[in-house]
C-alpha cells in the first residue's frame, strides 16, 4: 500500500516543482529584475510586512511567483497581516507559499538510564502570502516608487567596500572567473572588460560564495569529483543561489552569465531526483552569505 505524502513532504513538492517548472522554460527564478522601481530597492529580498527580509528556500519561491507574475514590488504579507493593515486582498487572487521552520522542545526518558532528557524535534509548516500589488488599501509606503541614482558604469564603493572586507586573494586579469581552491583565490577579469559594473559585482558575488567552500571556512564539497558530476552542479546551484541573495543585499542586479545556461539541465536533474535538493542549497547558499556578511562585522570590530 502506498502511503500518502506528509504536509511536509508537500511543501517541498510544491516549492521545488515550482522552481522546476521555471528551469523548464529556461527561467532561472534567483535572476530577478521585476522590482527596479520600488521605494524597497532596486533589487531587494522579499521583505514581510514589516520590512524584515526572508531568508534560504523562501527568497527562491517569492522571487518565482514574482517573476512569474511581474511583481514590481519585494513585500509579501498574509491574508490576516493585510487586514490588520486596513487592506483588502482582491477577490480571486491566488497567494504564493512560503514556510516556517521551528523546533519542538519536548522532554522525553532516555531508555538506556531512565533520565530525563530534553529533545529538539524540527519541523516545516507552509502557509501563504500575498504580494502587496495583490492587495488594495494599504498605507501608501507599501506601494511607493524609488527613483534609481546610480550609475551602473561606475565602481560602486559599498560593493567595493564590501568585497574588500572579505580578505579573499582576488587576482585580476584573463578572460574567465573562477575560484580555485588549490591556490585559495578568486580570478576575476579586469572590471573594465565587463559590460557593466553590476555585471562585475555579480560575478564577484558568484565566486565569493563558491570561496566559503574552502575547508578552513564552512568546508562544503557535495562529494564533487569531476567537472559536470551531481556534486558539481550542487556547489553551481549554491554559488547560483548566493550570488542571487548576496546582489539582493547589496542591491545589484544579478546579472546572467553565458556559461551557466548550461548548468540548466543539470540542475532540472538534481531537482527531479531529490525533492529537498533546493532546500539543501538555498539553506548552503544562505550559510555562504551569512559568513560573508560576518566577515563584514569582523572588519569593523578589527578598525
Amino acid at each position: 500500500m502506498t502511503s500518502q505524502p506528509t504536509p511536509r513532504q508537500d511543501v517541498y513538492s510544491r516549492i521545488t516543482d515550482q522552481i522546476i517548472s521555471s528551469l523548464e522554460q529556461g527561467v532561472k527564478p534567483w535572476t530577478q529584475p521585476w522590482n527596479a522601481g520600488h521605494a524597497a530597492g532596486p533589487v531587494s529580498r522579499p521583505l514581510r510586512f514589516n520590512g524584515e527580509a526572508y531568508s534560504g528556500i523562501n527568497i527562491l519561491t517569492l522571487w518565482a511567483s514574482a517573476m512569474e507574475r511581474s511583481f514590481a514590488a519585494p513585500i509579501w504579507m498574509t491574508f490576516r497581516q493585510a487586514q490588520e493593515l486596513g487592506g483588502h486582498v482582491r477577490k480571486g487572487e491566488k497567494g504564493s507559499p512560503v514556510v516556517y521552520a521551528n523546533a519542538i522542545q519536548r522532554t522525553e526518558t532516555d531508555e538506556r538510564t531512565g533520565d530525563d532528557v530534553d529533545v529538539s524535534i524540527p519541523f516545516m509548516k507552509g502557509y501563504t502570502v500575498f504580494n502587496v500589488e495583490q492587495i488594495d488599501d494599504l498605507p501608501a509606503h507599501y506601494y511607493a516608487l524609488r527613483e534609481s541614482t546610480k550609475n551602473p558604469d561606475e565602481r560602486l564603493a559599498h560593493a567595493e567596500d564590501f568585497f574588500g572586507s572579505l580578505g579573499a586573494r582576488i587576482l585580476n586579469g584573463g578572460n574567465a572567473a573562477y575560484y580555485r581552491p588549490a591556490s585559495d583565490h578568486i580570478q576575476m577579469p579586469l572590471f573594465e572588460a565587463f559590460f557593466n559594473a553590476q555585471s562585475y559585482y555579480a560575478t564577484l558575488a558568484h565566486e565569493s560564495v563558491h570561496w566559503t567552500r574552502h575547508p578552513s571556512r564552512l568546508d562544503r564539497s557535495f562529494g564533487r569529483q569531476r567537472f559536470g558530476d551531481a556534486g558539481y552542479a550542487k556547489e553551481e546551484l549554491v554559488a547560483e543561489l548566493g550570488a542571487a541573495f548576496l546582489c539582493a543585499d547589496l542591491e545589484l542586479k544579478l546579472e546572467d552569465r553565458n556559461d551557466h545556461a548550461s548548468y540548466i539541465g543539470s540542475w532540472l536533474q538534481v531537482l527531479r531526483n531529490d525533492k529537498r535538493a533546493i532546500f539543501t542549497a538555498a539553506a548552503h547558499a544562505q550559510r555562504a552569505v551569512d559568513y560573508l556578511h560576518g566577515l563584514q562585522a569582523c572588519e569593523e570590530a578589527a578598525a
